[in-house]
């Protein structure tokens, strides 16, 4: 079994060609004494009619010895004289089964006037000289059958057929060859393929494969390429993932740490034992939302997350946001501007429940005290629109677009919040389950603000 793609493709060109020659031999035999023919008959009756026009005009007292004079000067062709009585003194020609090749019907039809011309030219090339033709010859008044045919010598068949088979044979080398070029030309690409997909099976995603083609063979290294490139941005993904999981957990943790150690102090004013202990409970407290963020984005982005959408009013679930923050949004003495007006939508009240928590949290918490938050809700004809704006700190333009990774925290974010990184990240998918974008509007130290477009009735979530 042929296990190499270069040895296949070779192979299967030689077949090719090999089976073409076996077919093309025998087409152009046929083809080549098909023409043959023609011209000869052609040519026969050229000559044919030129010794009846010089009998005619010199009308020449021995007519059989200037038929045998014609016969010395052409070596092409035969000419063969029957008297009326359809006698001949020449030997009349056979062949090789030692049937005469000229048939007394044939030369009765001569007599009568006609022309004879042999019908069947489609033959092989030994049997070229079957071919003959009959013109009706008058001479002193005494009608004569002059018959022409070929004189092919088996010397000359042979050669014919020698120089057919070496066409052939020069064709089939010279296309070997070229079939040999080709196929190295196709298969280099699929080399170079086959060790970058092993490089990148050993983990180095930095492949490119350069393959200058513009037919399949570059799509396909262009596509590869491309992959790589996913790949390699995944996989730096994935370690900056598990960096950011560790640096997340690694802060509590040593603060738990570090505090339960000093409990062990029993000179430890009661004061100082309570904070520690608060510094505890909040460290664990952060653990905790860590470990359900995580636990919640990973059903997320996985085929079983419930979806369960229900029609409810949107904007009550909104109210009812708001109205759980107010201890907080009281404290900073901020204005909520609410323009809520009824709109009913299909979805899962639970999900959206948390994409409302987190925005409108990160709002307060971002937004100075006496600031303004913006709330509104604008229905149209097969969607919804959420404006949630605050003219807090901002976010600087060049990392407007990051915010939605995970563990990605704005810098200035980072000074004032203990958060995870997370919830935004949970807001997009969410967002992106029920078929709906999310987008933002920031401008540094002015605020921002955020546009969620929902449909009013989605169809089923999508997975990634």
């Amino acid at each position: 079994m042929i296990k190499t793609l270069y040895l296949r493709v070779v192979v299967t060109f030689l077949t090719i060609v090999l089976v073409s020659v076996g077919v093309a031999f025998p087409l152009s035999m046929y083809f080549f004494t098909n023409l043959i023919s023609t011209q000869f008959q052609s040519e026969m009756l050229a000559v044919g009619n030129q010794i009846v026009a010089l009998s005619t005009e010199f009308q020449p007292k021995n007519l059989d010895a200037f038929i045998v004079g014609s016969n010395r000067l052409n070596e092409s062709y035969k000419f063969t004289l029957f008297d009326a009585n359809g006698d001949t003194q020449e030997d009349i020609p056979t062949n090789k089964m030692g049937k005469r090749r000229i048939e007394p019907a044939e030369v009765a039809e001569v007599l009568q006037g006609h022309i004879y011309k042999s019908e069947n030219i489609h033959l092989p090339i030994n049997a070229i000289n079957t071919i003959k033709i009959g013109i009706p010859l008058t001479v002193h008044g005494k009608n004569y059958a002059l018959f022409i045919h070929t004189n092919f010598t088996e010397t000359g068949k042979r050669q014919v057929e020698t120089i057919i088979i070496c066409v052939l044979v020069i064709v089939l080398a010279v296309g070997s060859m070229f079939i040999l070029i080709a196929s190295r030309y196709l298969v280099n690409p699929l080399k170079k393929l086959t060790l970058a997909t092993e490089k990148l099976a050993r983990g180095n995603f930095n492949v490119n494969v350069s393959v200058n083609n513009k037919d399949e063979l570059g799509k396909l290294a262009a596509s590869f390429n491309h992959m790589a490139g996913e790949l390699k941005q995944l996989e730096q993904m994935r370690q900056d993932f598990v960096s950011n999981v560790s640096h997340e957990i690694q802060s509590p943790l040593t603060s738990i740490r570090g505090f339960s150690k000093a409990l062990r102090d029993s000179e430890l004013s009661e004061i100082d034992r309570t904070k520690y202990l608060e510094i505890i409970e909040r460290e664990s407290e952060r653990l905790s939302r860590l470990s359900d963020n995580l636990l919640k984005l990973a059903s997320l982005e996985s085929e079983h997350h419930p979806f369960h959408p229900s029609t409810y009013d949107l904007d009550e679930q909104l109210r009812r946001v708001v109205v759980f923050f107010e201890p907080l949004w009281s404290v900073k003495e901020l204005e909520m501007d609410l323009a809520l007006p009824r709109v009913k939508i299909n979805a899962d009240a639970d999900q959206l429940n948390q994409v409302w928590m987190n925005v409108i949290g990160n709002a307060i918490k971002f937004t100075p005290k006496q600031g303004d938050i913006h709330i509104k809700l604008v229905s149209l004809r097969d969607r919804v629109q959420i404006w949630i704006q605050d003219n807090g700190i901002g976010i600087p333009e060049e990392e407007q677009s990051r915010i939605f990774d995970r563990f990605y925290k704005v810098d200035q974010a980072r000074l004032r919040d203990s958060g995870s990184g997370l919830g935004l990240a949970i807001v997009r998918k969410i967002i992106e389950m029920h078929e709906g974008t999310i987008e933002v509007q920031s401008e540094q130290g002015k605020g921002t603000a955020f546009l969620i477009t929902l449909p009013s009735t989605p169809s089923l979530p999508k997975k990634s």
